[in-house]
């Protein structure tokens, strides 16, 4: 087992290559233990090469909606009025802090995201 830091995309490839070699491997194995490194090493890559960046406030929030099948008459309570609903929706108006606390709360839509 060799195990080196990750460069290149090239040293990216040949991890992921011996990652689907490795996959199904025993814990607490040589084998296992070269995976559980392996990923490590190809998650902290991917988070410096590839890093994804955070989801839209707005389609946080109507993916919400649909995950817990809301209507926008349901989401009047954190909005405030079916107006204000709407224009945020629709890209009009802007969140405000009062908005956010309140799907924070409600929805448990993560405030970096609804602030981003």
């Amino acid at each position: 087992m060799e195990i080196r830091p990750i460069r290149t995309e090239q040293d990216y490839d040949e991890s992921i290559k011996r990652i689907e070699d490795l996959w199904g491997a025993k814990k607490d194995s040589l084998e296992g233990d070269e995976l559980d490194l392996l990923c490590t090493l190809v998650e902290s890559y991917e988070m410096k090469y590839f890093p994804i960046p955070p989801p839209d406030p707005i389609d946080a929030i109507k993916f919400r909606m649909e995950q817990m099948e809301m209507t926008k008459s349901d989401m009047v309570k954190y909005f405030g009025s079916q107006s204000k609903v709407s224009e945020v929706l629709d890209r009009k108006r802007q969140l405000t802090l009062k908005m956010v606390k309140s799907l924070y709360k409600g929805l448990k839509i993560p405030a970096e995201i609804l602030l981003a």
